[in-house]
């Protein structure tokens, strides 16, 4: 079974260490993690116009070879998840092949976008803030219930954690290897 690791990740200054601790807690479960880091030099090289789009074909290549998805949903820039996190997440949805989430945040989409707008003006006010109870958008809940049969991995005791903190990635990784018949 092999799992694209997705989300904004690869952004942290310690992308490839945090790839391998992931990989390795993948492995734990039976499960061979795949983390879409690019290789910094060979892109060097490459005009930016060519760059982003290798990145985008590594990307969608490495998606093709995996069976599931295992996607860091935690807040990235804003109150939500990562765009291009859930861009991929939408693909394997799109594929039929089982989806899976987590957030290392505690705290609901609807506190985390009050808590936005009362620092940054709303650019159309009036718009209502979305609220269910949810962790994030109703779409990207729903896209994990109900493809992958699970809802997302998050802090079970109230308090959320770094944006690079693996104990609800492992419980993630633990639900999807059960949930597929794996080790959990």
């Amino acid at each position: 079974m092999k799992a694209y690791l997705a989300g904004p990740d690869v952004f942290l200054t310690n992308a490839r260490e945090n790839a391998a601790a992931k990989t390795a807690i993948c492995a734990r479960y039976g499960i061979l993690g795949q983390a879409p880091l690019s290789d910094a030099g060979t892109l060097a090289n490459l005009p930016e116009a060519q760059a982003w789009r290798r990145i985008y074909l590594d990307n969608i290549e490495m998606m093709q070879a995996c069976d599931i998805i295992i996607a860091n949903l935690t807040p990235f820039r804003g109150a939500s998840a990562d765009s291009g996190t859930l861009v991929e997440l939408g693909w394997f949805l799109g594929q039929g092949r089982p989806v899976f989430g987590y957030s290392n945040s505690a705290e609901y989409f609807d506190a985390r976008s009050q808590a936005q707008l009362a620092a940054i003006a709303d650019p159309i006010p009036g718009l209502a803030v979305e609220g269910f109870g949810l962790p994030d958008n109703l779409m990207i809940s729903g896209a994990a219930e109900y493809g992958g049969g699970l809802a997302l991995a998050l802090p079970q005791d109230g308090k959320s954690r770094s944006f690079d903190a693996l104990d609800i990635f492992e419980a993630c990784v633990a639900a999807a290897a059960g949930a597929l018949g794996g080790k959990s």
